[in-house]
């Protein structure tokens, strides 16, 4: 279930920083844009891959990914501003019903990530 506060923090402008792990337990990081990421039916996210090569290639090691993202324009616990920790496992795609979607919308985007959440903590 995507919580209410983090579906207000998507309609903000925001950097999404998606951690993965190599093969050799290295962290890599990939970012993206809040306003690129869709909620499914599912409670999944899904946005466009245009590089993350390094990230594709990690997730062939292990699909478990760390994510944060938020918005400063969002009223947090106590002040405004709001983040979010999200612990999830993450695929990609390159066909199907929702990448066709995604790529009207982005015509560059090359796959589609999906994130599915284990765990989704508001942090600030």
């Amino acid at each position: 279930m995507i919580p209410e506060k983090l579906i207000e923090v998507l309609q903000h402008e925001g950097v999404v920083a998606i951690a993965t792990l190599d093969s050799h337990g290295a962290i890599h990081m990939a970012n993206t844009w809040n306003s690129y990421l869709h909620i499914t039916d599912e409670g999944h996210l899904t946005g466009p891959v245009g590089g993350m090569r390094t990230t594709e290639a990690n997730l062939h090691h292990s699909n478990k990914v760390v994510i944060t993202l938020g918005s400063r324009e969002v009223q947090g616990f106590h002040s405004k501003g709001t983040g979010f920790l999200i612990h999830a496992k993450m695929e990609m795609e390159a066909e199907g019903e929702d990448y066709e979607a995604l790529k009207k919308r982005f015509p560059w985007a090359r796959a589609l990530f999906r994130i599915i959440p284990d765990s989704i903590v508001q942090t600030l």
